[in-house]
């Protein structure tokens, strides 16, 4: 196999069918036969490699694991229904009662929710630490500490970690480290050269790309993902032969769209950032990103979101939202479709006046998935809304 992404992306196929397909089929199939009850035998004592279940796995969602493994340099992976499904599930595995996060304080807001309201009934704990004093991380560190947990860039301030001096850390006290790679796509970032030992991926995003499935996969050691997928296939939360192969038929176009969310977003980040209307932008690839450094050490291109503030706060918010034209209002990115969303109502609503602060999340903090239609119209609808 070449050792270039697009064409992995594109090659990496499962054996064809006795038909001699050129497009991989859908698997729609809950089972799988055997040949005879010494084949039952043998592959339910898990003597040889075969689908049994697509609980287990299916031929549609091994395909999407490969190529996602491929991209990220990980040795194995599973696949999930949604990318809360793949946060969940990998803590899940590798946690037990009496065990302790160390979290990045900018996270998703579901994924803050499952911190805060459901993982302490199993005793589960977590310290926050700010992004911008890495410093403090092994300060925080405990006895009971197991996983160091960040996304990179972040939701929804696009902000950036070093994740070559988490790594380190992660290694030097025998922590897992594990990245949401969601916002980046392994196209522009694989963390695992940087450390990380787990990467997770909402699939929903720019791995499908257009907006019509729900998935998440966790790809990275051997090791770590056997407990994850016994875990998985116990509770059931795979992912369903028709989205895997929707996904799997998406990567092969990820190189070149991403190429193109990240061709327009930086050209309306520098509109933005000369906008009278706004206080501040935020994107990894604009030179006045407090992080530009370590994102063009860590990333091939900046990625679809851009994240600024309009001038005049929640009001003045409200009335950029209900000015848009062509851009869609949704709470979904990675779409070809540009999205605007207003996180501090929406993404984030679940986290406190205070804790949305602490992440940087103001009352007039908008956030635009930046889609695959041409610049120029993308920068004319949020113009006149600004204006």
């Amino acid at each position: 196999m070449s050792n270039k992404f697009e064409t992995n992306a594109i090659r990496t196929q499962l054996v064809r069918s006795q038909n001699l397909e050129h497009s991989v089929p859908l698997y729609l199939t809950s089972s799988f036969v055997f040949e005879d009850a010494e084949d039952m035998r043998a592959s339910f004592a898990e003597e040889k490699e075969r689908n049994i279940y697509s609980r287990y796995s299916n031929p549609n969602s091994s395909e999407f694991v490969d190529k996602v493994c491929q991209m990220e340099g990980a040795e194995a992976g599973f696949a999930f229904a949604s990318g809360m499904a793949a946060v969940f599930s990998t803590f899940a595995a590798l946690l037990e009662s009496g065990d302790h996060i160390l979290s990045a304080r900018s996270i998703f807001g579901s994924t803050h929710s499952l911190f805060n309201n459901f993982f302490p009934k199993w005793n589960i704990s977590h310290t926050y630490f700010k992004i911008d004093e890495l410093e403090s991380v092994e300060r925080l560190i405990t006895t009971h500490t197991k996983i160091i947990y960040a996304e990179s860039p972040t939701n929804p301030g696009v902000d950036v970690l070093d994740l070559e001096a988490l790594g380190k850390i992660a290694k030097k006290h025998n922590l897992v480290l594990v990245i949401d790679n969601c916002f980046a796509s392994p196209y522009l970032q694989q963390p695992i050269k940087f450390g990380a030992d787990l990467v997770i991926h909402s699939g929903t995003k720019l791995m499908d790309g257009q907006g019509r499935v729900l998935a998440g996969v966790t790809v990275g050691t051997a090791e770590l993902i056997d407990k994850i997928y016994r875990f998985s296939r116990i509770t059931g939360p795979a992912l369903s032969p028709f989205n895997a192969w929707v996904l799997s038929k998406s990567l092969e176009t990820l190189a070149v769209r991403v190429d193109r969310h990240c061709e327009n977003a930086l050209k309306l980040a520098e509109f933005l950032e000369g906008h009278e209307k706004v206080n501040w932008v935020r994107y990894p690839f604009l030179k006045s990103h407090p992080k530009y450094e370590i994102a063009k050490k860590q990333m091939k291109a900046g990625g679809c979101v851009v994240a600024f503030e309009v001038k005049g706060g929640l009001e003045a918010g409200q009335k950029f939202f209900d000015s848009i034209k062509l851009l869609s209002l949704s709470a979904n990115l990675g779409d070809s479709r540009s999205i605007v969303t207003h996180p501090a109502s929406t993404t984030h609503s679940k986290l406190s006046t205070e804790e949305r602060a602490e992440t940087g999340i103001t009352d007039g903090m908008v956030r635009v998935s930046v889609g695959l239609e041409h610049v120029d119209d993308i920068i004319r609808d949020i113009h006149q809304a600004l204006s």
